[in-house]
């Protein structure tokens, strides 16, 4: 994979465009906050399977990267290399609070944490962040006291192959984030893509350390040490600033203003009273309340508010639950004439969640205008791709549901017909492709409580 990599960089140095492997060019990005911070992943990166091995090799390949350098930091008493090997550790970390979120998000909700385990990521960010703290500290502490007590430099040359080696491992990242964001339409991870890049930058830095060094200035790899422990300083800042904000429930305006334009597409809404969001580890949540004409039959409304829900889930790829308040009332009254209310599962089992070498995605029961649905969402486009739903029945019958590609949506196929009641089976998916198949054994059962 790193080699292809390698072979790719210098195409991508030019700004040639990627595809998703299929042959689509995606141009518009539905996806909250482009923003790049170290230590912790915006989580519309976690939407998709490509995003989550993304990271992952980011992780790998700069955990490599750093080991190469430690080696040569422990041999040299290089301060410069030490700082940038902290820098390469920080990038690194930002796979931690992924990692560690992906292993408890998937446990169900509890008495306790009825929410599920989202804020656990956000805690990870805070451990993470401190780290980051504590390795510019150990960083700045040592160029300061290089610059007072001077220490001679050996093993210059494998210094400078150290640092070229860190804008290597720096620069496949780049290209890695920056490929897989475009297939996967993640601005967000193009963004930290076109970071990595910067930051291989810095690692040259400590080659000109060297080079000043070896040119008779003692003092130039102290110093270099002591501008990347500023950079990482930033980093501190940055990472410690986005992690807050997350921790109280803070979201990229952008991202409100985007769920603002989905509702905003259904015809019969006069206006957007209220838009709310936060985030729950990778999950968003979100909450709308539109103003409706005041004659409108509770059940066109009803209609609304669904169809509302369809444009935020086809907008957000990040969208987990939409709780969607249709109102018909003047605001300045108060007086309200009717009120429709739609959340993300209304009743229906929990959404089977699923990773295959086709595509991932989600497979739920939905309400539609039609009666209930069940719809799959596919966390990219696939060519020809079927999907049919074989449910094993209490009598031995099995009931068979083929899921058909929703009109303008390649990424959702929906049953032409309901499910049987109940909603509690066992079932499987399959799933066909370019001569493969899959089959995904999964099970539905109905919320406590709810009967038919």
């Amino acid at each position: 994979m790193s080699g292809k990599l390698i072979l790719d960089t210098a195409r991508d140095w030019f700004g040639f465009s990627s595809n998703d492997g299929d042959g689509n060019v995606h141009g518009h990005a539905h996806d909250g906050p482009h923003g790049h911070t170290h230590g912790v992943i915006n989580p519309t990166i976690a939407t998709t399977a490509r995003g989550i091995w993304a990271i992952k090799w980011s992780f790998v390949i700069l955990a490599i990267t750093a080991a190469l350098q430690i080696v040569v930091v422990l041999a040299s008493s290089s301060v410069a290399l030490l700082a940038d090997t902290i820098h390469n550790v920080a990038d690194a970390t930002t796979a931690i609070p992924l990692w560690v979120a992906f292993v408890l998000v998937r446990r169900k909700p509890t008495a306790t944490f009825t929410y599920g385990y989202g804020r656990v990521e956000d805690l990870a960010g805070i451990a993470i962040v401190l780290i980051i703290l504590f390795s510019a500290l150990v960083a700045g502490y040592e160029a300061i006291d290089r610059l007072i007590h001077p220490l001679p430099i050996t093993l210059l040359g494998w210094v400078a192959v150290a640092g070229v080696t860190g804008f290597i491992g720096n620069e496949i990242v780049a290209v890695l984030r920056i490929r897989v964001g475009r297939e996967i339409n993640s601005a967000a991870l193009i963004a930290d893509g076109y970071h990595a890049r910067t930051d291989g930058l810095t690692s040259l830095a400590v080659v000109g350390g060297a080079l000043g060094v070896w040119l008779g200035f003692p003092l130039a790899d102290p110093i270099i040490g002591l501008l990347i422990t500023i950079a990482i300083f930033g980093i501190v800042w940055q990472s410690a600033r986005s992690v807050l904000t997350r921790m109280l429930d803070g979201v990229d305006p952008a991202l409100v203003g985007e769920i603002r334009h989905a509702a905003e597409h259904v015809s019969g809404v006069r206006s957007i009273l209220d838009v709310k969001a936060r985030w729950l580890g990778h999950r968003l949540h979100a909450d709308v309340t539109v103003l409706v004409d005041d004659a409108l039959p509770v059940a066109e409304a009803d209609r609304i508010g669904g169809k509302i829900k369809q444009e935020m889930f086809a907008h957000i790829p990040a969208l987990a639950v939409a709780n969607v308040r249709v109102r018909s009332s003047d605001p300045g009254t108060g007086e309200e004439v009717l009120e429709g209310h739609h959340d993300g599962h209304h009743h229906a089992p929990e959404p089977f969640r699923f990773e295959s070498p086709i595509v991932g995605g989600l497979l739920e029961i939905i309400d539609t205008p039609d009666g209930e649905r069940i719809r799959l969402s596919v966390e990219r486009p696939v060519k020809r791709m079927t999907a049919t739903v074989s449910i094993n029945r209490p009598d031995g019958k099995v009931e068979a549901l083929t899921l058909t590609p929703v009109v303008g949506n390649d990424l959702q196929f929906i049953s032409l017909a309901a499910p049987a009641e109940p909603h509690k089976f066992e079932a499987r998916l399959y799933l066909q492709a370019s001569g493969r198949e899959d089959i995904l054994p999964f099970r539905m059962t109905e919320p406590r409580g709810h009967s038919h």
